[in-house]
């Protein structure tokens, strides 16, 4: 029980990842303050000290870090796709304000770790290969990626800067995980991501699905209870500054994980239909998840099978 009386922040306490961590940290007995923006609270409890704020507002960054031993970083602007496409830039200037005036928050405030949620789509394009942590800056990011990933680069590096290169350096852990899904997810298209829309849209039985792009696609899908796993052992395990994957470490095409969903959802007859015209993003993106095994003894425990039911059935009963 590492995180028993622990005063943990977590920002972006409505997103996947930030509602499933709180959920766990409240096992823990970890004293638990989250972030609110525009939504309302997911996970209602009266130990939750929630707060209101904008994270890119300085002060508001100053306010919520203060007395934290931990915070976990979860707060982020994300899309799909079609916004990455259209308006590129809005990965870009919200998230780099955010994630650097939270570390130095946090670094004033004497924070003893902070861990930063990165992506894989920094990596440069590694074709059918699993790319390793130090192959990051190897190269360009994939093209469709070049924003969103020089953005998480150099937060990246900022998270270097305040671990690794400060007289008095902070504990900072940047975990690179592969795409996330399950219970709470975003199930909005103009903001999801490709597990929840196939998801709504056999629970909906549209007809046809429509599949932007071929379905060839390969990645590596990790449910939500996994990654927060990882993150948990990654604040209890690490003393400086450190990257890794996370992952699955199996990659699956979006054929199959669709295929897998009409199975499980019985829709037997669906017809599907794939859309080239549609913007899409890298053929193949797969990682190596050794470090994340040699450091922090973590290997995901649920498979996609698994992970899309109890996903499927959280859907079904949550939405209208």
């Amino acid at each position: 029980m590492f995180f028993r009386d622990k005063k943990v922040l977590v920002t972006g306490s409505t997103g996947l990842v930030g509602s499933n961590l709180i959920e766990k940290l409240l096992e823990q007995g970890a004293i638990v303050r989250a972030t609110l923006h525009k939504k309302e609270s997911v996970i209602v409890d009266s130990r939750i000290e929630y707060i209101k704020v904008d994270l890119t507002q300085k002060e508001d960054c100053q306010r919520v870090v203060e007395g934290r031993d931990f915070v976990f970083m979860c707060a982020a602007n994300t899309s799909g796709a079609a916004t990455i496409a259209s308006t590129p830039m809005v990965h870009v200037t919200p998230n780099v304000l955010m994630n650097s005036q939270m570390l130095e928050a946090s670094y004033d405030a004497g924070v003893q770790k902070f861990l930063w949620m990165s992506s894989t789509t920094g990596y440069p394009p590694s074709e059918d290969r699993c790319v390793k942590e130090e192959e990051m800056f190897d190269g360009e990011p994939f093209e469709k990626y070049f924003f969103v990933g020089w953005m998480k680069r150099f937060t990246e590096i900022l998270c270097q800067m305040y671990g690794e290169k400060l007289d008095k350096p902070m504990t900072t852990i940047v975990l690179r995980p592969t795409n996330i899904y399950g219970i709470n997810d975003d199930f909005e298209f103009a903001t999801s991501h490709v597990v929840p829309a196939l998801i709504r849209k056999v629970v909906e039985r549209w007809d046809p699905i429509e599949v932007w792009g071929t379905g060839e696609d390969i990645r590596d899908v990790i449910y939500v209870e996994d990654m927060v796993e990882s993150m948990l052992k990654a604040m209890e395990e690490i003393q400086s500054y450190t990257a890794i994957n996370i992952g699955l470490g199996k990659g699956y095409s979006v054929k199959q994980i669709l295929q897998t969903i009409l199975e499980i959802d019985g829709y037997s007859d669906a017809k599907v239909e794939f859309n080239s015209a549609k913007p899409t993003m890298i053929p193949v993106r797969l990682i190596n998840t050794t470090k994340a095994e040699n450091i922090l003894g973590f290997r995901a425990k649920t498979d996609l099978r698994e992970g899309l039911k109890k996903t499927i059935q959280w859907y079904r009963e949550n939405y209208k």
